[in-house]
C-alpha cells in the first residue's frame, strides 16, 4: 500500500494528497490547491507550501502531479508545484473537450490551444505511471465532467469528485459537458473495485450525521451508505433523483476563475499590454 497524506484547504472545502511508495520515496501529488482570495484578486501559496515541506521533510521525489478534472471550485497549484518541486503534470485525455466548451464560454485568446498541451501528460482510460515499486492506473469516470479520473494506486482510490463520503452522495452533473446517466456508469466502475478498496475523497462539505470533515471511506462502504447510489439504486432512478438536484443548486463561488485558469493547467491568462492579467467574467443580462 501507497503511504497517503491528505491536506484540508478549509476555505474550498478541497482535499490534496501526496501518495508516496514507502520503498522508494517516489512520489505523486493530487489535486493541489492555491490559495485565492476572490475579493482581492490576490494568490498566495500557504497550502501549496504545505505540500512542499511535507515532501521534503519526508525526503520524496515528486514524480507526477495528477489532476483528477478541471476544478471549478479552486485554483489548481500544478503549475507552480511542479515550478518548485519537479514532476509531470497529468490529466485526462478529455480536458480537450473542457477546454473546448471553456475556451469559447470565455472567448480565450486566439493562440490558446485546446489540444492539451498546457498539461505534460494527456492519459487515457487504462493508463498506467510508475511510482517507484508501485503502479498508479487512471480509470476513466467522466460524469461530473468529462475529463474525469480516478487514479488507483495498489488497493487505494483517489476519485476527485465523483463521489463523496456516503451520507453526502455523489457529484453534480449540471457543468457543462456533465451527465447524469454518464456518472451513475462511471460510479459503478468505482463501485467494482475490491470492497476493501480505500477511496479517497476530493471535497467534503459535512453534513447534519456528523460534526467533522472526513476523506476516507472504503468501496464497502459507499455500496452500503452512499445516499444516492448505493446498492439497489438503478440508473434511471439516480438520473432522475441526481437532475433534480442539480436544478436547484447554485454555481461554485470561484467557478469562473477557476476554470480559466484549471484549463491552463494552472497557469493565468495571458497578461495584457499593460502587464496585468484578468480573469473574466461573463454578463448574463435579464430579458
Amino acid at each position: 500500500m501507497p503511504n497517503v497524506k491528505a491536506f484540508f484547504d478549509p476555505a474550498t472545502f478541497s482535499y490534496s494528497y501526496v501518495v508516496s511508495d514507502p520503498a522508494t520515496r517516489a512520489a505523486a501529488v493530487i489535486d493541489p490547491v492555491l490559495d485565492y482570495d476572490q475579493a482581492s484578486g490576490r494568490i498566495c501559496t500557504q497550502g501549496l507550501l504545505e505540500i512542499a515541506n511535507h515532501v521534503q521533510s519526508e525526503g520524496l521525489e515528486v514524480a507526477w502531479i495528477l489532476e483528477t478534472h478541471v476544478h471549478a471550485d479552486h485554483l489548481s497549484a500544478a503549475h507552480k508545484l511542479r515550478e518548485r518541486l519537479g514532476g509531470k503534470i497529468c490529466i485526462g485525455s478529455q480536458v480537450v473537450a473542457v477546454q473546448s466548451i471553456f475556451g469559447d464560454l470565455f472567448n480565450a485568446e486566439a493562440d490558446f490551444q485546446r489540444d492539451g498541451s498546457q498539461f505534460d501528460q494527456l492519459l487515457n482510460d487504462g493508463d498506467t505511471l510508475p511510482l517507484g515499486s508501485l503502479t498508479i492506473e487512471a480509470m476513466a469516470t467522466p460524469g461530473h465532467t468529462p475529463a474525469c479520473m480516478t487514479y488507483v494506486v495498489d488497493g487505494a482510490a483517489f476519485v476527485g469528485d465523483t463521489l463523496f463520503m456516503p451520507d453526502f452522495g455523489t457529484a453534480r452533473t449540471d457543468f457543462p459537458g456533465g451527465d447524469a446517466r454518464t456518472l451513475y456508469q462511471s460510479i459503478q466502475r468505482i463501485l467494482a473495485l475490491p470492497a476493501a478498496t480505500q477511496l479517497y475523497m476530493c471535497h467534503d462539505y459535512g453534513s447534519e450525521t456528523r460534526d467533522n470533515f472526513a476523506y476516507l471511506t472504503t468501496v464497502a462502504e459507499e455500496r452500503a451508505k452512499n445516499v444516492h447510489i448505493h446498492e439497489g439504486v438503478d440508473e434511471a432512478t439516480f438520473v432522475e433523483a441526481r437532475q433534480t438536484r442539480d436544478a436547484g443548486l447554485a454555481a461554485p463561488r470561484l467557478l469562473l476563475p477557476s476554470v480559466q485558469f484549471n484549463m491552463r493547467a494552472g497557469k493565468m491568462p495571458p497578461a495584457e499590454d499593460n502587464g496585468q492579467s484578468y480573469f473574466k467574467i461573463p454578463i448574463r443580462q435579464a430579458s
